[in-house]
């Protein structure tokens, strides 16, 4: 395969969308597109599961996906899912056979970082993206607001609406009323009051609508003559008046009015006209950039190493007053034992070692919140807070290995024993105790190595004779790993002979 191509999928919460473009210059040019109409987000019952129907449709799509990639390396493919499977109680479940079907991880986002991929797929389309711009949007099960310049997303946010949810919600089989129409729309003025006036204060030179809904909109009002360009306040009455004389969706004859699109017209509709309300808008451009041409930079970004989530972790480390030099050494420590278990992690792209060293620079996030039980303040930041780059599962990742880098291992005891975080885990609770003194010690002399079922840990008499904290600390860790079936050996080698002991 030509290693200058990059492909793109959006799990989205009506279409799944693969995108895969060319880099050329550091810059991407589309090559080709798939689009699949799943509708997952109708699959989704009241308890908030997703159907068998659903499922099916789904894993049809990304099986005609993993025919168009097959042959492409892993870091050349970026898979990210939305609002309906991060609600979905059963995600789980389906995503491991999304994956199977689809052969590439897939990254279950938060709102925000959706918001965030989405402004960068636009400003990247926009003719002048130093103009300051507010851009919107409309989803299948969410809709996402940024106001942002210069490529950089000042403001985002994630709202828990979209043309799905609200189609199947207030128009039941494409029926379109004047109470139903106005119904819906006040429940979308209602959720975006929340954030109208914040930014209303700070305010845009142009509004942008970007994907499926705005695009529909674009299409319909612009080719029936209801638009002079764009999405227009006038353009939007003359829509709204003509859907209540149809009565129903199904019974609208208008040009550009695509089938797939049809069920959802409505919906979309109702929450853009409360946009243009709450935000006072005439007018609306339409961007052809959205999500999937966000994660193709994003991955871009990672392709040529300059990975967002670097910049996320050194950004974390300031806002939480972080000791970066003790955490360098914890990670450098942690990093040369994770060498000794794993050869492949002398590849600065593992991802193992990437997320070890990630874990080992933030696991002292919590001491901001408090000192006692740090770490578990450690890992509910990591696994809560706004991570740009990083998915819901990459701050899982983190979250785990940070919680477990101290205390009792029994708290985490629910992760695969087969799972390489335990390996990464043995890394940064050895790297801790042998840092724990903050003396600025270098790397310890230390060799670590798998064993039958657990590991060895081989420590220089020499050095180890004068650190009775570290000792004991390391006695400590023989009884945890045990605990847990995982049995962790301490030796302790002088002048050549070996000496078996609780260190």
């Amino acid at each position: 395969m030509n290693r200058e191509l990059i492909a793109a999928i959006d799990l989205g919460s009506n279409s799944f969308r693969l995108q895969v473009g060319r880099i050329v210059n550091d810059q991407i040019y589309p090559l080709d597109g798939i689009k699949e109409s799943v509708r997952l987000a109708a699959g989704l019952s009241s308890d908030r599961m997703l159907d068998a129907a659903s499922q099916f449709r789904g894993i049809s799509a990304l099986r005609v996906f993993n025919e168009r990639l097959r042959d492409y390396p892993p870091e050349a493919v970026r898979a990210v899912a939305t609002n309906t499977l991060r609600v979905a109680k059963n995600a789980p479940h389906f995503l491991v056979q999304a994956e199977a079907a689809l052969g590439f991880p897939i990254e279950v986002i938060a709102g925000r970082e959706e918001a965030r991929l989405i402004y960068v797929g636009v400003a990247h389309t926009l003719p002048n993206p130093h103009r300051q711009q507010l851009v919107v949007d409309i989803g299948g099960g969410s809709t996402e607001f940024v106001i942002g310049k210069s490529f950089e997303p000042i403001v985002l946010e994630s709202l828990y609406m979209g043309c799905v949810s609200f189609s199947l919600k207030h128009f039941p089989e494409g029926r379109v009323d004047k109470r139903g129409l106005r119904d819906a729309e006040l429940a979308a003025q209602k959720e975006i009051q929340a954030i109208s006036h914040p930014y209303r204060e700070i305010g845009w030179d142009e509004a942008v609508g970007s994907s499926g809904s705005a695009k529909a909109l674009v299409d319909i009002l612009e080719l029936n003559g209801l638009s002079d360009g764009g999405i227009t306040r006038s353009g939007m009455e003359k829509l709204r008046a003509l859907m209540l004389k149809a009565g129903n969706v199904h019974n609208l004859q208008l040009e550009g009015l695509r089938p797939d699109r049809l069920p959802v017209l409505p919906g979309g509709f109702a929450i853009m006209w409360a946009i243009f309300e709450e935000f006072g808008l005439e007018r609306m451009t339409f961007s052809e950039g959205a999500l999937r041409l966000g994660v193709l930079y994003d991955l871009l970004g990672r392709y040529h190493h300059h990975d967002l989530r670097d910049a996320t972790v050194a950004a974390f480390g300031k806002r939480y007053d972080v000791d970066m030099p003790h955490a360098i050494r914890v990670a450098e420590t942690a990093r040369s034992l994770l060498l000794q278990l794993d050869p492949l992690a002398a590849d600065e792209e593992n991802m193992d070692r990437r997320f070890l060293e990630w874990a080992a620079r933030l696991h002292e996030v919590g001491i901001s919140v408090a000192h006692s039980s740090y770490h578990k303040h450690s890992a509910y930041i990591l696994g809560n807070a706004d991570m740009p780059g990083f998915s819901r599962m990459d701050q899982g990742r983190l979250a785990r290995i940070v919680l477990a880098h101290r205390g009792k291992l029994s708290r985490v005891s629910a992760i695969d024993p087969e799972s390489p975080e335990w390996r990464l885990i043995l890394c940064l609770r050895l790297a801790m105790v042998v840092h724990r003194a903050r003396d600025g010690r270098g790397l310890p002399p230390l060799k670590l190595k798998r064993e039958a079922r657990g590991h060895v840990l081989v420590a220089d008499a020499e050095w180890l004779r004068n650190l009775p904290l570290t000792a004991s600390a390391l006695e400590e860790e023989e009884r945890q790993w045990l605990s847990i079936g995982q049995p962790l050996k301490i030796r302790v080698e002088r002048a050549g002979a070996r000496e078996s002991s609780g260190a």
